[in-house]
């Protein structure tokens, strides 16, 4: 199950790096590392053992600490500076694009770079300075140590101008949407080989008389605490089913919010579903928000949440939406081709084992433009977008269910600007449009 192993290790990497305490703690502990070993090579300095090179810093003991305590004070107020810097982006971030946006600066790795380099310097120079005092051949001065803080300093200063370079650069909106984008591709690709089968080898019921024996005499799951469901690890549930001689039937998927004690999944025989109650906790993971790993609805709810922003009232930014509308096009043209989720899972021997439920292709086209569709009333210029984008995703398409999809999307579109746009040229350019995506689906049906 190699899909499924990757997915896992892609959702433990994003749930590392959402936060902002890990790479600065790794940034600590590497800062008191270098120190140690400075502070060794200038006791061995000191007891005579061998000589520092002529660039080291020298200095007495009054000297230092001066140096010392200057560079921590202001190394700490830098690090306010950041932190404010910082929140002042959240901010902006959540007014201009929403508070499910916070999640995509937080995780930014600049930031977290930034401020761990910052405080690494800060604790290597209270570290330098703890050490100087007197000791059994006069005062002990760290002459490396406060030298190599001295070359930290410098670097942070670098560090600092590229902070500040890429905090205006990655608030503009076009980045924002790009960087959306370009982790919906990568959970599509991610996702395009999930879920692994036993060996090629099928064996047992098919998964319509599964279906028929779980919604007859199948036992309910109830979810064991609320919250979204984040991850699932199916080779743990195959793993138990298989034990059990059971299938389990997910009725919830990623994404989906969870009710403590409302149905999560169903299990047959009904004899089983006690022990996988009990063994549930360990095979998915609840939390307070939706993640990419097993969800990539989320990042285009993300990029439809930007462009009905942009379309309302209070902002009327009409380039902003064409440009999400553009990389939703982008995206789905990706699902269209290559993403093929497969519901089933099979154990080694074989047998269907796990029945997941993932987001079908149609309800990820009516999420990509629906809700733009119904906030661009009386807006040529977004419908016209939106044909154009569906004129695109119908060459990538590969069966006639998948178009006809895209076809229901093109009428309401039509539809709509009959209904809302009042100056005929305009209305005659969306109708040009429209028939654009009716020749891309002969063209796409005669093909094959």
């Amino acid at each position: 199950m190699i899909g499924g192993v990757h997915l896992e290790a892609q959702w433990r990497r994003e749930a590392l790096r959402t936060n902002l305490w890990v790479v600065p703690m790794l940034e600590v502990l590497l800062a008191a590392l270098l120190f140690l070993l400075t502070w060794s090579l200038d006791r061995a300095a000191y007891r005579g053992d061998l000589s520092l090179p002529t660039w080291v810093i020298s200095g007495t003991a009054d000297a230092a600490r001066q140096i010392l305590a200057a560079i921590a004070a202001a190394l700490i107020t830098v690090v306010g500076v950041v932190f404010s810097i910082m929140i002042v982006t959240l901010t902006l971030a959540s007014t201009q694009f929403g508070p499910r946006m916070l999640r995509t600066f937080i995780r930014d790795r600049s930031t977290q770079l930034t401020l761990g380099t910052f405080v690494g310097t800060f604790v290597y120079a209270v570290l330098s300075l703890m050490v100087i005092g007197p000791s059994s051949h006069g005062d002990f001065v760290p002459h490396l140590s406060i030298t190599v803080c001295m070359g930290l300093v410098l670097a942070d200063l670098g560090v600092l101008i590229y902070f500040i370079h890429h905090i205006a650069t990655s608030i503009q909106l076009p980045r924002v949407i790009a960087n959306i984008a370009a982790e919906l591709s990568a959970a599509i690709d991610a996702g395009a080989g999930e879920p692994a089968r036993g060996g090629g080898v099928e064996r047992g019921p098919p998964e319509a008389e599964l279906h028929a024996r779980l919604d007859a005499s199948g036992a309910a799951v109830p979810a064991p605490a609320s919250g979204y469901l984040q991850f699932v690890r199916h080779r743990t549930l195959v793993r138990m089913a298989s034990e059990l001689g059971a299938v389990i039937r997910l009725d919830q998927r990623p994404g989906h919010f969870l009710v403590q004690g409302h149905q999560l999944a169903t299990v047959w025989p009904a004899e089983a579903a006690d022990e996988v109650s009990r063994s549930f906790a360990r095979a998915h993971i609840t939390g307070p928000t939706r993640t990419l790993a097993q969800d990539i609805a989320f990042a285009v709810d993300q990029l439809v949440e930007i462009a009905i922003r942009a379309l309302s009232t209070a902002v009327n930014d009409t380039f902003t939406a064409l440009t999400c509308i553009d990389w939703l096009g982008e995206g789905l043209c990706r699902i269209a081709s290559r993403w093929q989720p497969d519901p089933v899972h099979r154990d080694a021997d074989g047998y269907i084992r796990v029945i997941a439920t993932p987001v079908s292709y149609e309800r990820l086209v009516e999420r990509a433009f629906e809700k733009i569709r119904q906030a661009a009333h009386g807006m040529p210029a977004v419908l016209i977008r939106q044909l154009d984008a569906l004129a695109e995703i119908m060459v990538e398409t590969r069966t006639e269910e998948q178009r006809q999809v895209l076809l229901r999307q093109a009428g309401m579109i039509e539809r709509l600007s009959a209904e809302s746009v009042a100056e005929p040229a305009d209305r005659e350019d969306v109708h040009h449009r429209y028939r654009a995506v009716l020749a891309a689906h002969a063209s796409r049906t005669g093909r094959g």
